[in-house]
Order: C-alpha cells, then structure tokens, then sequence
C-alpha cells in the first residue's frame, strides 16, 4: 500500500514553485552564491606569468593536470584564488572525524549534542587553515621551481599564500551558507559545479580530437555509451535500498486502545553517498598537485612516489579501491547511520524487529544487516570510481573522464532535487493546514450565526 506522503509526493507539481516562496528565495540564494564561486574561479594569483601558466596547462591537460583544473573548476589551470578549491576542509573534515573515532575526549564532545557538533567544526576549520597554509606554500615553491612566476621570492611566497589560504576560507564559508541558507549539501554543490562548468570544454575537445583522427570513431562511440551506462548504474544502485521490517505493538492512551502497525527502516546500498569517493580522490591529489607545478625540479622522493601512485598505476588504483572501501564504512558508522542511535530511538518509539530483542540486540543486528550491504556498496563504489579510470588509460583519452566524476554529479543532482521535491512537499502540507484551520474557522462562524438566530 502506498502511503498519503507518498502519494501526496508524486502528485506535486513543479508548478507549486512559484507558490513556494521560501523554496525559491533559497534556490535564488544558491544560485547566487554558485555564481560568485564561478567568477572567483578567474581572479588570477597575482605574480603569475599568464603565459607561461597557459602553455604549461595546454601540455598537462591531457594528464594529471586535466583532473586537478577539473575538481577545482579550472580555477587551479588558471591559477586563480579558490586553485586549492574545498579540498584542504574536506581533508581536514577527514582528520577530525579520524579523530574523534580514536581520541576519548573528542568522542565524548561529539556526544554532546549541537554545542559539541559547533566545537567539532571550529576544530575543522583550524585545520583547514593549516592545511591549506601547507599546500598554498609547497604550491607557491612549485610555481617559482616550473619557471612560471614573473617575479619569484619571498613576496610572491607571500602573496600566493595569502591569496590562496584566504579563497579556501572563503570557499568554506560559502559551502555553510549554502547548506544552511540555501538548497542542498553546499560542499557537494561547489565540487558539482566546478565539474559541471569544465565539462562542455572537456567535450569540445574530445570531439575535436575525433574529428582529427586521433581517436576512432569506435572509442568515441564507446565512451558515450559507457557514461549513459554508468549514469543509469550510479541512479539504481543510489536509489536501491533495504528494507528492515518494524513493529509497533498495541498501545493504550487513556481509555483509547490503538491498534499496533508495521513499518520498514529503509537502508540505503550506499549510505555514504558520495563522500568516500571525495575523500579517496582528495587524498590522492595533493601530491600530484605539487609535481604537477615543479616540472624537472621533482626531487627523488616525489617521482619515486609518482612512479607508484601516479595516475593509472597498480598501486595508485589499489590505493583508491582501499580508500573508498575504508571511507565508505567508516562514514556509514560514524556519520550517515549509527546503529546505536537508531536502536536507541527504535526503542523510544516502542518499536522492534521481529525476532530481534530491543536495545543492544537490535543494534548488533542493525550493525549485521549494514556490514553486508556495504560489502554491495563499496564494491559498488569502486567499481564506478576505478572502470573509468582504466579505461581512460587504455584508450587514451585526451581529458580526465572519470568515474568520480560522475558520481558526483549523478548523486549531487539526485540530493538536490530530493531536497526541492521535500521542501515542496512541505510547502503543500502548509496549505492544507491552512485551508483546514480555514474551513474550521468557517464552520463555528456558522455555527455562532444559527444560535443568534435561534
């Protein structure tokens, strides 16, 4: 049976946007601040050769420099001041839930409810700094070792630094604001549409480069059909769930008996989202950012590293798998679905699985059940992040397509509009309250007329 939600869910329309003022005051905010994301994308470093920098890119835009300019929205190809894009918070949001995992007393903060989530994220935000403080100087360093500084030093050191660490924090700052005032995960956003806006020049030049002949027409044809297959996988496995079964047993309120009923908790394949994906790739690109830049000037330990976990190498493919599988079940434990909060709430609601005592039981079985979708999940994850990636080194395709990519974009589109159809759903909830206090209203009016009258 489908439910009224459910069904009040599929009957609303698009239309009801134009009613729902506060929807699209929120979507008009996100798409304001998206803008100004994009237009700090081509506010240059100051110190930079232009030149230089643009046939530099032209020549690692095939390579490892196709990838970085793509999840930072170009503004790294363009050495703009958001190049470090939301990368070092995400970092940092890695370290610190790593963290409060591991550490009692940052545990216990984490237990403290919404003034100890407000301590975790000012404890986010120093480490953004600090991160972003490390990569901006070894990028600045890289930049004057590549030759591809007007005027090297100290001051440019400086300057890259600041301007660099101070488009990061204004990046995560956006980020909160759109979560918080706009629609959406703003993270989630930014990375989106930084992979949205390169994707039409990444096109133009796959195209050119069949037109010339540099590829056949048969990869061509086989890279749409693996994206149109990989976007169709990516929406059914994000849309499959697992539905435990609930059960309410009867309950006396007062002197009315009510009937017990059944429900389902609804586990999704891949609780995570799209955040392991994020952190894997977030992880290996800050290595590859620094090499990219130095050019010859890489010292030993670099290109031993680049020569094991470069782009298409075993290792680097090994090491991503592992990443997405360790972040996909420790984002689902930690963050997305805590068996023992949900088991807690089970209880306080006087449900229970069947068969299955409440409390710690339900939680082992809770636990149980996730452990073995997530096996799905992850190998899911992978499968979508890594088939690309080895693919593209196969064919040779002369611009960064990849399975991350695509995740995100498919997912984040998928989260956005969820958000919209809830916040509509809502809104029509709204109006008919509104017209049932109305007509409530209506009805003792009527009511006071007929016994004036008698």
């Amino acid at each position: 049976m489908v439910s009224a939600a459910e069904q009040m869910a599929a009957n609303t329309s698009w239309a009801a946007l134009g009613k729902a003022t506060d929807l699209r005051n929120r979507i008009l905010f996100t798409l304001g601040l998206l803008i100004v994301y994009r237009l700090g994308t081509w506010i240059p470093v100051p110190g930079i050769d232009g030149v230089a920098l643009r046939e530099f890119m032209e020549s690692a835009g095939a390579g490892i420099g196709g990838i970085l300019s793509m999840f930072t929205g170009g503004a790294l190809g363009r050495m703009g001041i958001f190049a470090l894009g939301i990368m070092p918070y995400i970092s940092a949001s890695i370290i610190v839930q790593l963290l409060g995992s591991m550490v009692p007393a940052l545990e216990q903060l984490k237990k403290e409810g919404e003034q100890g989530r407000k301590k975790m994220n000012q404890y986010t935000r120093y480490g953004t700094v600090f991160l972003a403080t490390l990569q901006a100087y070894g990028l600045a360093v890289s930049l004057e070792a590549g030759d591809l500084v007007t005027d090297p030093g100290m001051f440019f050191r400086f300057s890259c630094l600041v301007t660099l660490v101070g488009g990061t924090m204004f990046l995560m700052w956006l980020g909160e604001q759109i979560t918080a005032r706009g629609i959406g995960n703003g993270i989630s956003l930014i990375i989106f549409v930084g992979i949205v806006a390169e994707l039409p020049a990444a096109l133009a030049q796959f195209f050119v480069s069949g037109r010339t002949g540099a590829i056949s027409e048969f990869v061509i044809v086989a890279v749409i059909v693996m994206v149109i297959a990989t976007i169709a996988f990516v929406v059914f496995m994000e849309r499959a769930l697992r539905k435990i079964h609930i059960q309410y047993p009867r309950r006396q309120v007062g002197m009315k008996v009510y009937d017990g009923g059944s429900s389902h908790l609804p586990v999704k394949v891949n609780p995570a989202g799209v955040i392991p994906a994020i952190f894997a790739s977030s992880l290996l690109l800050l290595p590859t950012t620094i090499s990219t830049f130095s050019g010859s000037q890489t010292g030993p330990i670099m290109s031993t590293l680049l020569a094991y976990f470069g782009p298409g190498q075993p290792l680097y493919l090994l090491f991503f798998v592992a990443m997405i599988v360790f972040f996909a079940y420790f984002y689902t434990f930690n963050v997305s679905f805590k068996p023992d909060e949900v088991a807690d709430n089970l209880k306080n609601q006087n449900g229970f699985v069947p068969g299955i005592r409440p409390g710690k039981r339900t939680a082992e079985y809770l636990e149980y059940v996730v452990n073995r979708i997530l096996v799905l999940g992850s190998m899911y994850l992978a499968a979508v992040c890594l088939l690309p990636e080895v693919l593209r080194g196969q064919f040779a395709i002369p611009f960064y397509f990849g399975g991350t990519s695509v995740l995100i974009v498919v997912s984040v589109t998928m989260d956005t509009i969820q958000q919209v159809q809830n916040h509509l759903l809502a809104h029509q909830y709204e109006g008919l309250i509104e017209k049932s206090q109305l007509r409530g209203k209506g009805k003792k009016r009527g009511a006071r007329k007929g016994a004036s009258r008698r």
